[in-house]
């Protein structure tokens, strides 16, 4: 939610960052400390090295990555505020989801996760709004840090996998994929090559039986590497969660969360 909420960039630009996409690298990462750029590229994946590191290490002489931290907090209370609403925000039925993702969070393991471990070693914030999206953060980047090991297994560097996943019309649609991931048409289009040459694209971007089975496979080990905080949950945990995550999520489209143009579909 608060990658597309304009209060992201405001409070963070307001701690000394320039606006633009450093707001997103240098918010995301901070966690992790004061990095240097390659370990942002390499946690992240599928961004253009080169756009990272004309945010990165810049930031973190503008600001520190702890004071990014509560800004970015601060961000997530404002923005969630403007499109839930106070009464939603203070409701007992976001306290209970903000018990029940905090409990599936405290089950991830962290070994070779490293954005997952970073979030984890934060201090838990008290409101349970802020406690919710915290504990959602976690349970995303534990799952992204086991979907990346599985590219790397897969052969996927990070354009192939974004153009692969592309293909499969379920992601961003190619153009803001592109240009939000810092990718010029002629490096997309060498990617669309190696990946035809290998059998899982066509030479019009689509994906191939062999593309859409080794899709497939990703998802699978992704979620079966993403298993355990479910585990810890329960499956009654998790349904209920699921129950109440689900309308807060479609308060939050209805509300503009995302910009137009950027999904290919929800």
């Amino acid at each position: 939610m608060c990658y597309f909420a304009p209060e992201t960039e405001q409070h963070l630009t307001a701690v000394g960052l320039k606006p633009g996409r450093m707001s997103y690298f240098a918010g995301r990462s901070a966690p992790m400390g004061a990095v240097f750029p390659g370990v942002v590229a390499a946690t992240f994946y599928n961004f253009n090295p080169e756009l990272v590191a004309r945010s990165i290490p810049a930031a973190w002489s503008m600001a520190t990555p702890a004071v990014l931290v509560t800004a970015r907090f601060a961000a997530v209370d404002a923005a969630l505020r403007r499109m839930l609403g106070d009464d939603v925000v203070a409701s007992p039925a976001v306290a209970e989801a903000a018990a029940l993702a905090r409990r599936a969070a405290e089950g991830c393991t962290v070994e070779g996760r490293a954005l997952a471990a970073a979030h984890l070693d934060l201090d838990w914030p008290t409101e349970p709004h802020l406690v919710l999206w915290h504990a959602l953060t976690i349970l995303r980047e534990h799952r992204g840090d086991g979907h990346i090991a599985v590219l790397v297994g897969a052969g996927l560097d990070g354009l192939e996998a974004l153009v692969s996943y592309t293909a499969t019309g379920r992601g961003f649609v190619t153009s803001f994929a592109m240009a939000s991931r810092g990718w010029s048409q002629e490096q997309w289009d060498a990617a669309v090559v190696r990946l035809a040459e290998r059998g899982l694209l066509t030479a019009a971007g689509e994906l191939t039986a062999d593309g859409t089975a080794l899709r497939k496979r990703i998802e699978d080990d992704t979620n079966r590497l993403g298993a355990d905080p479910w585990i810890h949950l329960g499956d009654d945990g998790a349904a209920r969660l699921g129950e109440i995550g689900g309308g807060l999520v479609r308060s939050l489209l209805a509300a503009g969360c995302f910009p137009d143009g950027v999904f290919a579909s929800r």
